[in-house]
């Protein structure tokens, strides 16, 4: 007789069957073929790689993570200048001065630049320093790439040029279907640089 089954097998199962629906949209709130959305993401960190942009990117908690992580592919993978915002004391000096639903919007105003891309990851899509770093980000002239979860109502999938949006209310799934969004989005910027190199 086979022993039932544990609750961590339980749960990886679960998570690998389903870690949500993935739908992708644009700036108008059109859903986007998710091929589609990769290929249009592919092309912001290109064109930024190209005319030697920044990429910024932001998240908090297990988001952060994802960030710091995708800053490593973008910069030793790609040669993308990937920046991140995670250092503690910049981080605290600035929440202290500013508040921390400002922190984030002070670095993109002082870093971003037109044709840099900021990438936003919030599972809830509605902390308010990741929402006002979006702000800042329109107002300064970059391409924005969002990537959020639980309710479908969450402000940040309106906010970006390109939105993913994991349909999930948990962080595990949800953050762990960022990280692999994120990954695969890497992914293809390295297979069509790759490509270049070999035609």
């Amino acid at each position: 007789m086979n022993p039932a089954p544990s609750i961590s097998s339980l749960w990886l199962d679960h998570l690998a069957k389903h870690p949500g629906e993935v739908v992708s949209s644009g700036l108008t709130g059109d859903t986007l073929a998710f091929d589609a959305a990769i290929q249009a993401a592919r092309d912001f960190l290109l064109d930024a790689k190209q005319a030697g942009r920044k990429v910024l990117i932001i998240g908090n908690g297990g988001s952060a993570a994802i960030a710091s992580h995708m800053q490593t592919d973008l910069c030793h993978s790609l040669g993308i200048r990937g920046l991140v915002f995670n250092e503690p004391p910049l981080l605290t000096a600035l929440s202290n001065d500013n508040g921390y639903e400002n922190a984030f919007q002070r670095l993109v105003d002082l870093w971003g630049e037109p044709g840099d891309v900021l990438v936003a990851i919030s599972s809830s899509g509605r902390s308010p320093n990741i929402l006002n770093a979006c702000t800042a980000a329109r107002a300064r002239g970059l391409s924005l790439i969002t990537y959020s979860g639980f309710g479908p109502d969450n402000p940040l999938r309106q906010r970006g040029d390109l939105n993913f949006y994991v349909a999930n209310a948990n962080y595990g799934p949800v953050e762990s279907a960022h990280a692999v969004l994120v990954h695969h989005l890497t992914d293809t910027v390295l297979a069509h640089l790759r490509s270049q190199v070999q035609a």
